[in-house]
């Protein structure tokens, strides 16, 4: 049906079949309905016809003579009506005899639209033909419209698939920055746990340096040294503890951030989970719309087929006003005609007073619908209305994401400045623990001088080496998770980042959504126009 659709554009002719045995007969249909937007099909029996037909079928009427050689034409549109791509296309009578009602009749039940008798009169043929070709334009009108309304479906079902595939990402991401604050949390856990052994650590340097100087009091020459090295150790030991501190203070502000972190996590959860719901409310829209558009073109068929009743009705009142005109020459010339005409006027007038009431009918059923059509305009003014209010509050949900975003990042910053002040007191761990190594070395000669005093120094340089082992498997832990911390920043960064975009692509998506929403309303409108002119 598109590839006609495009012959049709390119072309801009319509195409009428012409079936007669006779070539003046056709000649003679062809200047009638001499007109530049037709296009004429000729066939010189129902056989060509049938030919013709199987292998072009767009055509917009047929008019068809009923005595043939061979095949005539009532039989002929029995076989046409058997195709079902042909069961539609609409079917004119032409004939030279004066047969009764019941051979007319024979002609609608074939499957013919309307039943002319020769001499044909050109204007009444062309009015006729005019109103068949109208109607074929308007059905091929409404066909191009459907493919359009079958495309922006399809484009609507890919967007809704894409924002499910958006959400699962994020219910992705989120779940990975779940498992990134519980390894945070654990990773501070550890650092505390580190904490609390320096400080133990400090206290045994401490107890350690009072034992000190209690030996340093039997022994005079060292004790000058020993009270200016053990100065030395007070302040180390001030830094150390200062250092402690700010450790400590640091994990405090550590495990707020992580408070907070998880807070926005949670409130980008609770926003995910209205967006779900609010996309799921505009799927339900969307069907709704549909829905509504399938009820249109139904009514808009029903409103189709009511103005084909009409217009056969009025073309069924032509031919008994004609009939009333043949009759009333008949009267004049032949008496005998006038009992079997006298019948045939009783029976158009039964069928007249049946017309009138269908009509009345069809009247009422248009009323009706066009009542409906009202309720259902106010009900997409409210459903259009909701979907404002509901692009408001995505606007105001991604302006608090933005908002959210700015935090994170300064909070990411602040990391990074802490884990630089971590490195800084890493060196000047290091240092100081070069400075006790030097000391060690210097305590280690003068404990030559005293045995005693040398075996408790050994004892406490091991202790001591220990310890210094220790620190510096703790600093290269310290390093190795301030690495770890810097590379889930940027994580966090990228899923932030990936977030805005995703948030963006939902603006454009609700943005496609109002367009569509505006499309399928001037669509509707359109259509109300199409009703009206009809």
């Amino acid at each position: 049906m598109s590839k006609n659709l495009i012959k049709m554009k390119t072309n801009n002719a319509v195409k009428i079949l012409l079936v007669d045995d006779l070539p003046e007969n056709l000649f003679a249909l062809e200047l009638i309905l001499a007109d530049k937007k037709y296009f004429f099909v000729r066939a010189n029996s129902g056989n060509e016809a049938l030919k013709i037909l199987l292998h072009d079928q767009d055509f917009a009427i047929i008019l068809m003579d009923v005595q043939m050689p061979e095949m005539d034409g009532f039989e002929t549109v029995e076989l046409i009506r058997e195709i079902e791509t042909l069961k539609n296309v609409p079917i004119i009578f032409l004939t030279a005899s004066m047969d009764n009602a019941k051979h007319i009749f024979k002609g609608y039940q074939a499957g013919g639209v309307d039943y002319m008798i020769k001499p044909l009169i050109p204007e009444i043929l062309t009015a006729k033909v005019a109103v068949f070709v109208e109607l074929y334009l308007k059905k091929h009108e409404l066909l191009i419209q459907n493919e359009e309304k079958e495309k922006q479906a399809e484009a609507l079902r890919f967007a809704n698939k894409k924002l499910l595939f958006q959400s699962d990402e994020k219910e992705k991401r989120e779940a990975e920055l779940v498992i990134a604050n519980k390894e945070m949390a654990y990773q501070n856990e550890e650092k505390e746990k580190r904490a609390d052994e320096l400080l133990i650590a400090n206290k045994e340097l401490v107890y350690q340096n009072e034992e000190k100087e209690k030996r340093a009091a039997e022994l005079v020459i060292a004790d000058k040294e020993l009270l200016f090295q053990d100065q030395e150790k007070g302040k180390r030991a001030d830094e150390l503890i200062l250092a402690n501190k700010e450790l400590v203070f640091q994990n405090q502000e550590k495990e707020k951030r992580a408070d907070e972190l998880i807070i926005a996590n949670k409130e980008l959860i609770f926003q995910n989970k209205e967006k779900e719901k609010r996309a799921d409310e505009l799927l339900i829209a969307n069907k709704e719309l549909v829905f509504q558009n399938e009820e249109k073109e139904k009514r808009a068929d029903e409103l189709i087929v009511a103005n084909k009743e009409l217009i056969f009705q009025n073309v069924e009142k032509e031919k008994r006003a004609a009939e009333l005109v043949i009759a009333d020459k008949e009267l004049v010339f032949q008496g005998q005609e006038k009992g079997k005409r006298a019948d045939e006027l009783i029976l158009a007038n039964k069928e007249l007073v049946f017309q009138n009431k269908e009509k009345e009918k069809r009247a009422n059923e248009l009323v009706i619908a066009n009542e409906e059509l009202i309720f259902q305009n106010q009900e997409k003014e409210k459903r259009a209305a909701e979907l404002v209010i509901a692009n408001e509050e995505l606007i105001f949900q991604n302006e608090e994401k933005e908002k959210r975003a700015a935090e994170l990042i300064i909070a990411n910053e602040e990391l990074l400045f802490q884990n630089e002040e971590k490195e800084k007191r890493a060196d000047e761990l290091i240092v100081a623990n070069n400075e006790l190594l030097f000391q060690d070395q210097e305590k280690e000669k003068r404990a030559d001088e005293l045995v005693i005093a040398n075996k408790e120094l050994i004892f406490q340089n091991e202790e001591k080496e220990k310890r210094a082992a220790e620190l510096v498997i703790a600093n290269k832990e310290l390093l190795f998770q301030d690495q770890e911390k810097e590379k889930r920043a940027d994580e966090l960064i990228v899923a932030n980042e990936e977030l805005l975009f995703q948030n963006e692509e939902k603006a454009k998506r609700a943005a496609e959504f109002v367009i569509a929403g505006k499309e399928l309303d001037f669509q509707n409108e359109e259509k109300e126009k199409r009703k009206i002119e009809n």
